[in-house]
């Protein structure tokens, strides 16, 4: 007997079929290699407007950050949170935007970054030691536009890509923010040598998030033929999928897992500077660490990507990567220590172990989200999943710093506590996942949306072998 989600799904596919309302012909056509050049430029372009880096602008650099604005590292730290629930805050609309289609987000994205951008700059560059309040409001501009880049991917993939480039797609366009963090934290700490160097940094921010924002407002807003009959599959209404995914147990295994990992992701990264900085390590140092992070994870999803777009091996892959990132903020507690006897080796060993395998679980785990859950919208699941790990990454960022050593600490300032707090959190997440599938539930874990798109693709292929069949009779 079906569980109450397996009967929502089941009876949506019912309510919603497989195959484009108006027939199969024109879906039989290799339609996705008709739109390619498209495709490129619009990825490219969709990469440059994802780019994250005002998320971490003033992180790697909070002290000079807290000398310049005349307040604290902890105030500071405060921009990074509110970036984060502001993504919390946006995710109705972004969900609603998206709905409508990846082109809307895209442009209201834009819009929001440059406009948050250039209210930043405006409030730091003062003689008098900038204005913060300033500095804040555009900060969360720019986290009001997070939502719609970093949730439309799967919605973009959907429309734009058959199931055997959807991942890599989803890769590409998911992994741009972090590529935009990497570069926040290698190349802020290189132009803010003092204090009075923070208006200067804001400035050049904003230049590249501006370079980066205005291609989107001439991209494309479909493909000009399907590229699988699944991207026109009639979607569930919004009302329609909430109540099924309340009750939709696989959906839960994943997307708290999902957001745990993406909060802690977003606080260490946050708090990089300051874990490393009580135990003698430079900004640059810590900045690296944190380059890696997100370097090597962003090259070794860009070989798993692919290979998983061919096998279809979700799970495995789910269930080999969750429990080394668990391991890793375990391990992760004692590396800052290890300064006077490694010198660098633990942190960036360890943290590009971490990137690795958290990068390589993103695209795997949105992706797999749409398959369990397919015919909802790829947005609303993308965007609840996002929106949780930016929720959690600013409550994770407020309690580190409520865990933060005092002077007396050894050494001062250590960050201890809230490393040991990550990786209980972290640790007990793990087996969430791991249980996907198991205890009878197999049936509950198939790709749905994949096979919805082989029921339509053999729907046409019969077609076609009886039109070919019926024209070969007339000619006899």
């Amino acid at each position: 007997m079906l569980s109450q989600p397996a009967r929502g799904l089941s009876s949506a596919l019912h309510m919603y079929p497989s195959g484009a309302s108006d027939g199969g012909a024109r879906l039989s056509r290799p339609v996705f290699c008709s739109c390619t050049g498209e495709l490129k430029g619009l990825l490219a372009q969709n990469k440059i407007t994802n780019i994250h880096l005002q998320w971490l602008t003033f992180s790697p650099v909070s002290a000079d950050a807290a000398r310049y604005f005349d307040t604290n590292e902890t105030i500071i730290n405060w921009l990074s949170t509110a970036f984060l629930f502001a993504f919390t805050f946006f995710t109705p609309v972004a969900i609603y935007v998206l709905h409508l289609g990846p082109k809307h987000a895209i442009v209201t994205a834009a819009a929001l970054i440059l406009v948050g951008n250039w209210i930043r700059y405006a409030g730091a560059y003062s003689k008098d030691g900038g204005h913060f309040g300033v500095v804040m409001f555009g900060q969360i501009l720019t986290g009001l536009a997070q939502p719609f880049v970093l949730a439309a991917p799967t919605r973009y993939s959907d429309l734009w890509f058959t199931n055997r480039g959807r991942v890599a797609a989803t890769a590409l366009t998911s992994l741009a923010n972090p590529f935009g963090a990497a570069l926040g934290q290698l190349i802020v700490p290189f132009w803010v040598g003092q204090a009075s160097d923070i208006p200067s940094m804001v400035l050049y921010v904003s230049i590249i998030a501006s370079v980066g924002a205005i291609p989107s407002f001439f991209i494309p807003a479909a493909p000009p033929t399907p590229a699988a009959p699944s991207s026109e599959t009639p979607k569930m209404t919004l009302h329609a999928s909430a109540k099924v995914l309340f009750g939709h147990l696989e959906f839960w295994l994943l997307f708290i897992p999902f957001a745990v990992f993406v909060g802690f992701f977003n606080s260490v990264s946050s708090l990089l500077n300051q874990i490393m900085y009580p135990y003698g390590y430079s900004s640059e140092e810590a900045g690296i660490a944190g380059a890696l992070l997100i370097v090597v994870g962003l090259v070794t999803s860009a070989v798993t990507s692919p290979i998983i777009d061919r096998t279809k091996a979700f799970l495995t892959a789910i269930r080999i990567a969750v429990p080394i990132v668990g391991l890793c903020y375990f391990i992760f507690i004692w590396m800052p220590g290890t300064r006077d006897t490694a010198g660098v080796a633990g942190p960036y060993v360890i943290l590009s172990v971490l990137g690795a395998a958290s990068f390589s679980l993103v695209p795997v785990v949105v992706e797999y989200l749409v398959e369990l859950t397919h015919p909802i919208s790829p947005e609303v699941t993308s965007t609840l999943a996002w929106s949780g790990g930016q929720l959690l990454g600013g409550i994770f960022i407020v309690i580190s710093g409520a865990l933060k050593g005092g002077d007396e600490g050894s050494p001062p300032g250590n960050m201890k506590k809230a490393l040991v707090f990550t990786a209980v959190i972290a640790l007990a997440a793990v087996p969430l996942p791991l249980c996907l599938g198991l205890f009878g539930r197999g049936d509950y874990v198939s790709l749905r949306r994949v096979a919805s798109d082989e029921v339509a693709r053999g729907r046409e292929e019969r077609a076609s072998r009886e039109e070919a069949g019926g024209g070969g009779a007339v000619g006899v």
